[in-house]
């Protein structure tokens, strides 16, 4: 049962659901200060708007899966997470990104053939030949490296390229644009200028799959466009949310991961030695439960007056619904801040949100995850940091947790 909200508003910083400082892989304190008082709080962003913060799981999943609550970031009272992404949505076109209903699932619905079992089996030993071919290369450099350049980043942009179809010599370009599409600090006139020259570069790359299909989401949006199901347009600002979206979450996962899995030796072996992918896959699950990369809340809006225990959340107002917070709620997860990959629940986490835009890659970056770990902690037994943890930078200006650099040693 919900208690109600404090009388006061609680003022948060700019970035109320960013990490700061403590421990790097949990909640903020000011976040599970507010979480202890109350499940949900109404506090105040950047520009003096209040906004409902739902730091409790049952009712972040519930809001979630609820159609009374939009993604739609161009409605009056929209909680942006700073003036840039306020501008950028009002000028946004309708993509899977930004619609609720059935215009969002028509667009949803384009977009999972790449992502069924069959297309995932066939792209598992692409990603496994990148990822040894890689490590490989670490070899090669001696016996150090840094993680982040060496392997984290290039095989989730290896992997969205073989799947997408967009040739990975051009990496370098759309992992600036993913750069600038992740940072919280970044104005609408920068996020509009990498934005077009994405689309300009992936309406070319449909027009040649057009003429040369292939095995590939760029080929499948290309058929969709030639039947009249789709518009060119459509078809490349997709392509661009995925591009983008497809690489920068799974090359952060990936350093964290490793760090946290240094600290427990015990917890490494697991991922290191078992040979049941079902053992593998909770222990993928857990890891993404408790580092919750996306760490500046998932914003939503209400569309109509929503009662939360003894509170109402009157139509027209934010939510900011905090994954960090739910997926570390000990109502749902017992003991919460300790890294167990045998939890029996893990795979209830909200990592990848719930209900109708939940993340459609979720298997590849489950599948990416999992892959690189046991590879990685297999063939580089002796891994290591080659800092100290506490001089390592975390992106602490970006939606997305990550470090900004991971040196190890082996």
């Amino acid at each position: 049962m919900f208690e109600a909200a404090p009388d006061s508003t609680s003022d948060l910083p700019v970035h109320p659901v960013r990490r700061s400082s403590g421990c790097p892989f949990s909640p903020p304190q000011a976040v599970r200060d507010l979480a202890a008082a109350a499940p949900v709080s109404k506090v105040q962003i950047w520009d003096g708007q209040e906004a409902w913060l739902v730091t409790d799981y049952t009712e972040a999943r519930t809001l979630f899966g609820d159609a009374r609550v939009s993604v739609d970031g161009a409605l009056p009272g929209f909680p942006h997470l700073n003036e840039g992404m306020k501008a950028l949505a009002a000028m946004a076109p309708r993509t899977m990104f930004n619609t609720d209903g059935e215009e969002h699932a028509r667009y949803r619905r384009m977009l999972t053939k790449p992502f069924m079992i069959k297309r995932l089996d066939a792209l598992k030993p692409v990603i496994q030949k990148y990822i040894d071919e890689h490590i490989d290369l670490m070899f090669d450099g001696g016996n150090s490296a840094d993680l982040v350049q060496a392997l984290a980043l290039p095989v989730p942009s290896l992997a969205i390229c073989e799947l997408l179809g967009v040739p990975y010599e051009d990496h370098a370009f759309f992992q600036r644009g993913s750069a600038v599409g992740f940072s919280g600090d970044t104005s609408a006139e920068e996020h509009q200028e990498v934005t077009i020259g994405l689309l300009q570069y992936l309406m070319k790359l449909l027009d040649a799959k057009a003429e040369a299909p292939a095995e590939d989401m760029l080929s499948d949006m290309a058929e969709l466009i030639r039947a009249g199901e789709l518009q060119p347009w459509e078809g490349a600002l997709e392509a661009v949310g995925m591009l983008v979206a497809g690489h920068e979450t799974t090359a952060n996962m990936i350093p964290l991961s490793v760090m946290a899995l240094l600290e427990r030796p015990d917890q490494l072996a697991l991922i290191r030695d078992t040979e049941d992918p079902k053992v593998l896959g909770n222990a993928v699950d857990e890891l993404i439960r408790y580092m919750s990369i996306v760490q500046t809340g998932q914003r939503r809006i209400a569309l109509e007056d929503i009662e939360i225990g003894d509170l109402t959340v009157r139509a027209g107002e934010g939510l900011i619904l905090d994954i960090p917070s739910a997926n570390w709620d000990p109502g749902t997860f017992e003991n919460p801040e300790e890294l167990n990959l045998e939890r029996p629940n893990a795979y209830l986490h909200l990592g990848f949100g719930f209900g109708r835009h939940q993340c459609i890659g979720l298997q590849l970056a489950r599948l990416e995850l999992g892959l690189v770990l046991q590879t990685l902690f297999r063939r580089l037994p002796g891994l290591r940091l080659g800092v100290p943890a506490e001089q390592i930078e975390f992106k602490l200006d970006s939606l997305v947790h990550g470090v900004r650099a991971l040196p190890v040693e082996w």
